[in-house]
């Protein structure tokens, strides 16, 4: 197996520490990729000339894969992710108008306290200090907080399953029972986007997926493939 596992916005490779761990017990072969956000630098995958791909992907991660590398995966995991980001109609205009209140922070003079809080939404019902690292444990660059922005457009932008998405691919996708970041409207239309798919619900957790039995649920599925 090669694994190449993908963050999403305000994220960083670190949160993968967990899957990348057994992933290396099995001897697969693994990357994570990085936008290069806050401390990390910028890291592009690139698939090996050998063995399965699989893809892993949280949130807006499988819109910020080249659609090339993508395309080539042999399956996929979505963690949390979704199509199209922003529904139709009025809970769709709200989350524009949210989304337009945090561009504002990222070019004004504290955005790290608006990324604070959007990651203390994500990780609830858990607390923040349970992830394993922020991107906000170093001041913010200006390239950084540029690369937020483009993103934060891009996911604004989202219509759908994104370019290059191996449709026929086995695809897990697995939600978070009380996600307060992606809406209840964008997993139906990914589930729609994809009838075939495998489905897990995690009950009781939240967007970044805090819980303790996901990584070996997870690389079980892979196993079996």
């Amino acid at each position: 197996m090669q694994l190449i596992a993908m963050h999403g916005w305000c994220g960083d490779h670190r949160s993968w520490a967990p899957f990348e761990a057994q992933a290396r017990e099995r001897g697969w072969g693994w990357q994570s990729p990085d936008r290069g956000y806050g401390p990390c630098p910028p890291l592009a995958p690139a698939w090996p000339a050998q063995g399965r791909r699989v893809v892993l992907a949280h949130s807006l991660g499988p819109h910020l894969l080249p659609a090339e590398l993508l395309h080539q995966a042999e399956a996929v995991v979505l963690l949390a992710s979704f199509g199209r980001f922003v529904p139709l109609g009025p809970g769709g205009r709200r989350l524009r108008a949210a989304l337009a209140g945090m561009a504002r922070e990222l070019q004004g003079p504290n955005p790290e306290a608006m990324l604070h809080a959007f990651l203390e939404k994500a990780a609830e019902p858990q607390p923040i200090s349970r992830l394993p690292a922020t991107i906000l444990e170093a001041p913010l660059t200006a390239a950084g907080r540029q690369r937020l922005l483009e993103d934060l457009a891009r996911l604004e932008a989202t219509s759908g399953l994104p370019c290059g998405f191996p449709s026929q691919a086995p695809c897990l996708i697995v939600e978070a029972e009380r996600d307060q970041i992606v809406l209840p409207q964008a997993r139906q239309l990914l589930r729609e986007a994809l009838p075939e798919a495998d489905r897990l619900e995690l009950r009781g957790i939240g967007h970044c997926l805090l819980a303790d039995s996901l990584v070996d649920q997870v690389i079980g599925w892979i196993e079996q493939l």
